[in-house]
Formats: C-alpha cells, structure tokens, sequence
C-alpha cells in the first residue's frame, strides 16, 4: 500500500548508523558490563562485508534487522520524554518502510509494541504523543489505524484523560469511512466509543455512539435488539432528552417490539401520564433493573404531555386548569412546570396570571404522523383563509381609491408612505 498520506519522518544517518542509534538507547537499560555483548550482534548483522551486498539494498535484511530490534523493545527505555519519543519515531519509521502493513507479521509487532507502550510505567503524556505520532505516521486507510486508535482510546479511559483526545462524531465518522475494515470490526470500534465515554461520565455522548452502534449492526439479530434496547433505557435516563421519534426510527429498536422498554418507549413517545403510571404498576422491577429514576420518568412524561396540548392549541390560549388536568397537578403548579417545559425548548409562549391562562406561540410534536400532518394542515387552511380576507379588504380599498381619482392617472405616492400593496405584500410575506 502506497504511505503517501502518511507523515513521514527523516533522519539522519545510513540505515547501519540509524539501527545502531536505536539499539545504543535500547542498551541503557542493560548494565554497563553486558552492553557491548547485547549491541555487538545487531551490529554484525547491519555490517555488510566483502562480497555482500550492500543493506541498502537488500530489504529482506533490513527487514530482519529490524524484527530483531523490535523484539528488544521491552519498555519506554532509560531516556528523557523527548529521548523516548524520539526513539519511538525512528523505530516506527523503519517499520512502516520495511513491512508491508498488511501483513501478519506487521500486524504481530505492532501489537506487541503497543502492549509495550501502555503497559510501561509512568510518561502518561509522552505515551500519549508516542501512539498519537504513529496514528498519524500510519496511511489514513491502514486497518492498523484501528489498533492503534483503540489502544489509544482504551489508555486514555483507563487513565481518566478521555478528553486529551479531542475525538468528535465527524472525525469518526471520517475515519470509519476510511480505514479498510470490516463492519464487524467498525460496531467494535463504536461500542468501545460508548463505554468509553459512559466511564468518562459524558453519558450524552455515550447515547450519541449508542445510536450509530445500534444503526452499524444487522436490526434482526439478538446484539441489535438488546444494544437497541440499551439505547432506549438510555434516552430514558437522561434528564434533557425528549425526542424519543429518532429511537422509533431504528429498525433494531422496531424489532424489539416484544420487550418491556418498547412498550414504556410507545407511551413517551405518543402518551400520557396515565399511561406511564399503569406501566409503572405493572413493571415493578423494571426501573432497578435498567438503573431508570421514577420521579425523573414521571417529569419528562409530563413536559412531553404538556409539549403535546401545547401543539394541539397553538396559537390559542389553553386555560390553568386544563393543563392542571393533564399534568395532574394543583393550579398552584402550573405555571412552574410552563416555565419548566419552556426551559426544556420543548414549548414557547406567554403565561397570564389574570386571565390564568397559558397563550402557546410554538410546540414541539413528539411524533409527526397522521395527526400531527392534519393538524398542520388545519393550520395552513385557517392562515390561508386570513390572508385572503386581507386581500379582500386591500382589493377593496384599492377600488375605492380608483373610484374618488379625478383621473385614471394614479397620483404620485409620497416618499416614505406606503401604498395598500405594498402593505399587502409585507403582510404576506
């Protein structure tokens, strides 16, 4: 595979000096009496001798001579933070040129390496840097970016420094798009995402890959359904997630019907208080069992039901007391859970103590189907019928201006007053 999208990394020195500079950094670590004794052999195997030919030329040697450093490589080495990544860079780029990374072989070592570096004490930061150069040393489409980046990924959340990562949706989006594995190994890679990110604490994010997990596995088969249903009983455990239309959307989650979060997912996303509660009785153990918080359940439903009457009386004024009803909560309550449900963007409007009334300017559909499309449309034929009897009321003026004219020349309008038609178009537009 052609490395012309990776980062390349030039040093100084024939191949012979370069394997000598690693294998002298490697030999800090052994006592001064057995140094000469563990370098002698690496340097007899980079010599070329009379008849030979030269290792520049010859890469299988190369090649051996490399394998035998890398399997000397059993730690960061004795060396300052610049010392040992630089070393590790000098190694990394023998060993992107010499093996072909597709290979077996290349695959071995890297793994070995990279247990190598995780597993040394000490030098966070440089370890950090170390795997962060060679994923970006790597050709943006080797699978072996995906070994790297999960070791990465696996360090930094062991290491409660997830956030060092900087990693976002796009760039794994672009990355899986890129690298040349299989879809097996890409669902891997996005289940480790959302454990990782369930550890850090970022339970959004967490959902978030929990959702493109869901979506990268076959929607019939039992991991689908049961990492569908984890995303559900997740959506639920979050305080500020309301829109539970993108779950239904799933196939996988669609295919989980017969389960008892399906049936709790069908009343968040198209019911009521009611509803929940006789759930609730029904389904005693449930809440322990997927870790769900009753009183948090019992306020989302009621934002939702709000949310809900809201979109049904847009534009209009919906009285305390029937929003009191479908909460079931006192009148006293009301306007505490308006100023709730707007704070949860789920609702826009204005509250009337004297008139005890809720005036609704916008509302979210928890679901848009049938009802919803038809209830749109009511609105459009209403807004429909108001403009035409703008219109008439502007055509109608405009007849009785032409009519009181002295002439059928129309007068010259002065600047900065406007005409009815004018008036007319800035109404509808």
């Amino acid at each position: 595979m052609a490395a012309t999208d990776s980062i390349s990394i030039f040093a100084e020195g024939t191949f012979e000096e370069q394997i000598l500079e690693l294998v002298n950094y490697l030999a800090r670590t052994i006592s001064e009496d057995g140094r000469e004794a563990f370098i002698q052999p690496f340097q007899d195997a980079a010599t070329t001798v009379e008849g030979q030919k030269p290792i520049e030329e010859d890469e299988d040697r190369r090649r051996k001579v490399l394998g035998s450093v890398l399997e000397q490589v059993k730690g960061l080495g004795d060396g300052t933070a610049k010392e040992i990544e630089g070393f590790f860079n000098l190694l990394f780029s023998h060993f992107l040129a010499l093996f072909p990374l597709d290979s077996s072989d290349a695959r071995a070592h890297l793994d070995t390496l990279l247990k190598v570096i995780v597993s040394a004490p000490d030098h966070t930061p440089t370890k950090f840097r170390i795997l962060s150069n060679l994923f970006n040393a790597l050709p943006r489409r080797s699978s072996l970016r995906l070994s790297v980046y999960q070791t990465l990924l696996e360090f930094a959340s062991e290491s409660d420094e997830l956030e060092l990562l900087g990693v976002s949706g796009a760039e794994v989006d672009k990355w899986l798009s890129e690298w040349e594995i299989s879809a097996e190994e890409k669902s891997g890679f996005l289940k480790l995402l959302v454990h990782a990110f369930a550890k850090a604490g970022n339970p959004l994010t967490s959902f978030q890959y929990q959702l493109i997990y869901v979506r990268s596995l076959p929607p019939s088969s039992p991991v689908a359904q049961s990492a569908a249903m984890e995303a559900v009983a997740a959506a639920l455990r979050l305080p500020s997630f309301f829109d539970f239309d993108t779950l239904f959307r799933l196939d996988a989650v669609v295919a989980a019907k017969g389960h008892e979060l399906f049936s709790l997912l069908q009343i968040f996303l198209n019911e009521g208080l009611p509803e929940y509660k006789a759930w609730a009785e029904s389904h005693t153990d449930a809440l322990s069992k997927y870790d769900l918080d009753a009183a948090q359940l019992e306020r989302k439903i009621r934002l939702l039901t709000l949310a809900t009457l809201g979109f049904q009386n847009m534009g209009r004024d919906v009285p305390y007391s029937v929003i009191a009803t479908a909460l079931q909560v006192e009148p006293s309550q009301v306007e505490s859970w308006v100023i709730d449900v707007i704070r949860a963007g789920l609702l826009s409007g204005k509250l009337s103590q004297t008139a005890q009334t809720l005036r609704v300017n916008r509302a979210t559909a928890r679901a848009f189907e049938r009802e919803q499309w038809e209830i749109l449309e009511k609105r459009l034929q209403s807004w429909k019928a108001g403009l035409a009897s703008v219109l008439e009321i502007v055509s109608a003026s405009r007849k009785k201006a032409g009519g009181d004219a002295p002439s059928s020349n129309a007068p010259a309008v002065p600047a900065g007053i406007e005409t009815p038609a004018a008036a007319a178009q800035t109404a509808v537009a």
